[in-house]
């Protein structure tokens, strides 16, 4: 019963904002946000949409795996009317969780949701201490331990940067369209060492590699034209990593692209502006939405001298999340080959796809 209850929940808030509207006066993200770490790792009840991402490519002693463990929040209410009791709602968290074997070309992906209350869900405003039911991702000291099961898959990794945050856009403000209220905050931690252990189909396999965490905040995303968008996090051998994001319309057409390059060294530039191409390859259809995605791509950083090709690993890794947010999206582990000022580059990533299967306007 609180299942459903939890649900139900969300479906109004997603479907049908404006029933709360009065009553919600959420922030808007705007420029000048001072960030204060570990603090702001913590979630922020302020805005209605919250999510902390993390993806990586892992390697045991013979096989590749990718992984995704996502934990979302969404605020129904600004206040809740029952703040003593146990049953209040004012927060719902989904979260999704996603195995690729790359060798076997095998995708698990599950997803669950869960009101706040004694034990079911929540996150710390002090710090990364989010989990819903036991899942779970915390910071402890310099490193986060991310984990999470369900039947005979699961993952528990210890993640150590290897750089320190990135705050994309104008110093973590990141505009996502031309509507003045129309933006978040977002930033990133774009190489985390990780280590620890999966296991796939009841198999446990020791792994090492690279990760990626995003933690975003707002509450007003996208526009009603705008149904979804492509985002890129790429970690390239060199040592740079590179994000890329760009909106699409109704109407097929993009936004032009943004996102951020952080060097070696742990600097970083903010690509708005930088004449970043994006050009899709081809497309796979999935056999269980019929939804068509794009399969490969070409992107182009002229400012950063970068001309990459970034192939799927698996072309089916597609999430279909009946069981939380009800929301279809493509996200999976990628390949990059290319160059960089000239010389020959590898590397490895993730990418996300939303909108295809369905518009994501008014969801967020």
């Amino acid at each position: 019963m609180k299942q459903i209850l939890a649900v139900l929940s969300l479906v109004i808030s997603l479907t049908a904002p404006v029933i709360l509207a009065a009553e919600s006066s959420f922030k808007d993200a705007a420029p000048g946000r001072a960030f204060a770490f570990p603090k702001d790792h913590g979630k922020h009840p302020e805005f209605q949409t919250e999510w902390w991402y993390f993806t990586g490519n892992l390697r045991s002693d013979k096989q590749e795996y990718g992984f995704q463990l996502t934990f979302f929040r969404r605020s129904l209410v600004k206040e809740s009317v029952r703040k003593g009791s146990s049953w209040s709602v004012r927060d719902v968290y989904p979260a999704h969780f996603a195995l690729t074997d790359v060798k076997n070309r095998r995708f698990f992906q599950t997803d669950l949701i869960s009101r706040e209350g004694p034990g079911l869900a929540g996150a710390s405003t002090e710090d990364l201490h989010v989990h819903v039911r036991n899942w779970e991702a915390r910071r402890d000291g310099g490193k986060i331990r991310i984990t999470a099961k369900e039947r005979e898959y699961a993952l528990d990794l210890e993640l150590v940067p290897e750089k320190p945050v990135t705050l994309h856009g104008n110093a973590g403000y990141s505009p996502k369209g031309g509507a003045e209220n129309q933006a978040s905050y977002y930033y990133s931690l774009t190489r985390l060492e990780a280590r620890g252990h999966l296991i796939f189909q009841g198999i446990k396999h020791h792994v090492t590699g690279l990760a990626w965490m995003d933690h975003e905040f707002g509450s007003s995303i996208l526009l009603k034209d705008q149904v979804g968008w492509d985002w890129f996090s790429l970690q390239l051998d060199d040592g740079t990593d590179l994000m890329v994001f760009r909106l699409r319309r109704k109407d097929g057409t993009f936004d032009p692209p943004f996102g951020s390059f952080v060097r070696a060294d742990r600097g970083s530039s903010d690509l708005a502006d930088r004449g970043i191409s994006i050009e899709a390859k081809s497309t796979w259809t999935s056999p269980r939405t019929g939804a068509s995605y794009p399969s490969g791509w070409t992107i182009e950083v002229p400012s950063e001298r970068l001309n990459l090709d970034v192939s799927p690993l698996v072309e089916d890794q597609e999430l279909v999340t009946g069981r939380s947010t009800g929301i279809a999206y493509w996200e999976g582990a990628v390949e990059v080959h290319g160059s960089r000022d000239g010389k020959r580059i590898r590397g490895k990533g993730y990418v996300e796809l939303t909108g295809y299967a369905h518009s994501m306007a008014g969801r967020l």
